[in-house]
């Protein structure tokens, strides 16, 4: 039996969970989430708590058991507590900055980089070396966060780049010190 699918889900005073054919629709004072699951894994909905099935233990059916689980837990965390990612910027000259709804981003590179990030994302900096983004979606947050990283990623003689938060960046030693 799967660790994390056999664990039931408590639905909180403030978010609704309504479930239509494969579909399930989680309702809160942040928004309204939607995810469309496969159509053998059940999902009961029974005096605010919710619980995934599966109808074999087949490999393919085991795999989405876990992960069904995971995706409605999720949205109905994004709802109550809401989803974040930072990222730090390192490296001279590397900053960060908000105008608008525009993240600015001075990585190096001989031009400014702009991104525009999606309507559902908050996007703030605190401090010109650090990146919050937060939504309800945690995987479009993680989307997003990996995006701006795409950007410079961390290099590994130096460790310039972006990075997440509590990311570990293994060092490399340059040709100097052979």
């Amino acid at each position: 039996m799967s660790r994390i699918g056999k664990m039931p889900i408590t639905i909180p005073d403030k978010i609704q969970v309504e479930k239509h054919e494969n579909k399930i629709i989680v309702k809160g004072d942040k928004g309204v989430l939607e995810e469309q699951i496969h159509p053998d894994m059940t999902v009961t909905i029974k005096d605010n708590v919710i619980t995934v099935e599966r109808p074999s233990e087949n490999k393919f059916h085991r795999s989405l058991h876990g992960l069904t689980r995971s995706l409605i837990y999720n949205m109905i965390v994004g709802l109550t507590e809401g989803n974040k990612k930072t990222l730090k910027i390192i490296g001279v000259g590397y900053r960060a900055e908000v105008r608008g709804k525009v993240l600015v981003l001075q990585l190096g590179f001989s031009h400014p980089i702009y991104f525009r990030p999606p309507e559902e994302i908050q996007i703030e900096t605190p401090a010109p070396d650090t990146i919050i983004i937060t939504g309800i979606d945690k995987q479009l947050v993680g989307q997003v966060a990996a995006k701006i990283r795409s950007f410079r990623p961390p290099e590994p003689y130096k460790g310039k780049g972006v990075r997440y938060e509590n990311e570990y960046v293994k060092r490399k030693a340059g040709k100097a010190t052979v």
